[in-house]
């Protein structure tokens, strides 16, 4: 179905009708989905890539680190929760753009910026103390599994999510530009936690943040803080 920019955005005001009752429902089956299909996607590449694995075995599954990651969807729908009620006060204002070189231009920008932002937070998360309280659980997984990219402490998750809001408040982002941003992060974080290479090595030189760039973080928190990218990481001397 195409859309012009008027039918386009009386679609996404239909959501602005939702009672807060039917936002909840929405936002944890929208994150549900989410968790499942990063599960889902991770065991998928596991099995069908069976080249380039990084370390020995996986991290074992506990059954703490599964209720942390059901937290983290918790966690995940509250924030999402907090951007509606943003948006339907006037707080977020979305774009309703639909040229595709609009959006191209919009993800480059999300990625950028909230690279960089994850970049000065993960530093931040890895300072003595707050990396005791908050960080380190995350980091108890020096190997990685399908649930390592949600065992993160509960300040951690709505931190990000928070980022994202106030980066959201700044400019009238297109629908689009956001989801598929969003959706290239859950991506970007399922394959980031493989223990596998997934991309080609040369892509490195290119300065992508690649599965090896952050299992080498999770085998030295000293280095490789960024996400999307190792900008950052070389900007700023902490690139391994």
């Amino acid at each position: 179905m195409n859309f012009n920019e008027t039918e386009f955005s009386d679609y996404i005001n239909l959501f602005g009708q939702f009672s807060w009752p039917q936002w909840i429902i929405f936002s944890l089956i929208v994150n549900v989905f989410l968790y499942l299909f990063s599960i889902g996607l991770y065991v998928f590449i596991d099995k069908t890539c069976q080249k380039n694995q990084l370390q020995e075995k996986n991290h074992p599954i506990t059954k703490p680190d599964f209720y942390l990651s059901l937290f983290t969807v918790f966690c995940n729908s509250l924030v999402m929760l907090v951007g509606a009620f943003l948006w339907k006060n006037g707080w977020i204002n979305l774009g309703y753009n639909v040229s595709v070189v609009h959006i191209f231009l919009e993800v480059i920008a999300l990625l950028l910026l909230m690279d960089l932002l994850m970049y000065f937070f993960h530093y931040a998360a890895h300072l003595p103390f707050v990396y005791k309280i908050l960080h380190g659980k995350h980091h108890e997984h020096v190997s990685t599994n399908f649930l390592s990219l949600f065992v993160l402490h509960p300040f951690e998750t709505i931190g990000f999510g928070l980022m994202m809001l106030v980066v959201l408040m700044t400019h009238d982002f297109s629908v689009i530009s956001i989801t598929v941003y969003l959706l290239i992060n859950l991506v970007w974080g399922t394959v980031g936690h493989l223990n596998r290479e997934f991309f080609p090595a040369w892509l490195d030189r290119f300065f992508v943040g690649t599965t090896k760039f952050h299992n080498d973080h999770h085998q030295d928190e000293t280095k490789n803080f960024g996400f999307y990218t190792s900008i950052w990481d070389r900007l700023f001397g902490t690139y391994k």
